[in-house]
């Protein structure tokens, strides 16, 4: 493991305390887990603009043509 020292202000520091103390947790882990949330987040981001700049209009209008013309069912409206 390695440690970074992060200046927070107050106010975020104490709600970081009450959230993790809320969800049993250190504060710690608590950062340790909203920092691997967030790079998620950036990564499959990135991740899908890539495999967009990949894609074809004519691959997506291939697909789409095949899709049947159908109302969703029941448990899928909205």
């Amino acid at each position: 493991m390695s440690q970074i020292i992060v200046e927070l202000p107050k106010s975020l520091h104490m709600k970081i305390a009450e959230l993790s103390e809320a969800e049993g947790i250190s504060a710690n882990q608590f950062l340790i887990l909203a920092a691997a949330e967030k790079m998620s987040a950036i990564l499959t981001e990135n991740y899908l603009e890539e495999e967009a700049r990949k894609g074809k209009r004519e691959d997506f209008e291939k697909v789409m043509k095949a899709v049947p013309c159908a109302e969703p069912d029941e448990h899928d409206r909205i």
